[in-house]
């Protein structure tokens, strides 16, 4: 299939190309997601919502189903009991959620103690059992996010990935990568075609993937019929957008340089202080400033990182943005 002649529907919802931004706890939040979409990623996901958590009316995880833009809502909802999955399932229609994501990838400690994440991979009947829960209990499409298996020993993603087609889910992602291997090494991309050739649905792949070439280089390994950006999307939400134009033999969206890039950051740390109030966004803001300088360029000295970073006064931040990144301090530096 050529480039052009992609399609990809989930449950009625067309994708617009074959680019999508990773959901990422503590980083994809809605405003996040919105710059990638404005510059044309082909899905995003939400956060990692907890499904019990969700259920009990926590604060934080109703904030994480905001939702971003026009694009199909996905919300990623973890849990390892069926009950509270399907729950969660519900609540999150009910806000508006066109799509439900199943973790079945994440490799924290906080989350795989519990058996949710990518500790499911462990437990097949739980994690069919969680498929079938949350398919039941939504008119959403679902789909399912998980890793190649728990270890070398166990890479069990086909099986998993039929189990979950089999009970209603209509997309599987794969990060190329166990759960014992967190973030080191490689992504296997190859492995992930073991999965493709295991169910008739759509199959992404994730890892390591960071530019147009490994965008390419992954779909090709893989088979897979999209990739998703991860720590690749990381102080370049505007990346996702352009692999995505660029796969379809198109230029896509320009880098923000100068003013368009001062403009762009400011507005996402306005964003954030407005969606988690001044005294949580100034912390959930500074790995993000902390990303845009590293995609910059920027070679800052400690003492002008610390005030850049640690500073508690927006005003004095949103100064520092325009300086540091319309050219300004490199010139002077």
């Amino acid at each position: 299939m050529s480039a052009n002649a992609f399609s990809l529907s989930i449950g009625g919802h067309t994708v617009r190309n074959r680019a999508f931004l990773a959901p990422m706890a503590g980083i994809t939040d809605r405003s996040f997601r919105e710059i990638a979409e404005r510059f044309g990623a082909g899905l995003v996901v939400s956060e990692m919502v907890a499904s019990a958590a969700l259920s009990t009316g926590h604060h934080d995880m109703v904030r994480k189903l905001g939702r971003a833009g026009s694009l199909p809502h996905v919300v990623q909802l973890a849990g390892c009991e069926p009950r509270w999955m399907a729950e969660g399932a519900r609540i999150a229609e009910a806000s508006g959620a066109d799509i439900i994501d199943i973790n079945f990838g994440c490799p924290a400690k906080r989350v795989t103690t519990g058996y949710a994440g990518s500790a499911l991979m462990r437990v097949p009947d739980q994690a069919l059992a969680i498929v079938e829960a949350v398919v039941g209990a939504t008119s959403r499409p679902v789909t399912v996010k998980m890793r190649l298996g728990w270890d070398d020993e166990s890479l069990n993603a086909p099986l998993i990935a039929r189990l979950a087609v089999d009970a209603g889910a209509q997309m599987i992602t794969v990060h190329g990568r166990t759960r014992q291997q967190f973030y080191k090494g490689q992504a296997r991309w190859t492995l992930v075609r073991e999965v493709v050739e295991a169910v008739p649905v759509p199959v992404v792949v994730n890892g390591d993937i960071t530019d147009l070439a490994t965008a390419r280089e992954a779909l090709e390994q893989s088979g897979a019929s999209a990739v998703m950006l991860g720590r690749g999307a990381q102080g370049q939400p505007w990346r996702v957008g352009q692999i995505g134009a660029g796969l379809q033999g198109a230029s896509g969206p320009e880098t923000p340089q100068g003013n368009a890039l001062v403009t762009l950051i400011r507005t996402h740390y306005e964003e954030m202080l407005i969606e988690y109030g001044t005294e949580v966004g100034l912390r959930a803001a500074r790995k993000h400033l902390d990303w845009y300088a590293e995609a910059a360029g920027l070679d800052l000295d400690k003492a002008t990182r610390r005030q850049f970073l640690d500073n508690d006064q927006p005003s004095d931040v949103i100064d520092m943005i325009g300086r540091l990144f319309s050219g300004e301090w490199r010139a002077a530096a």
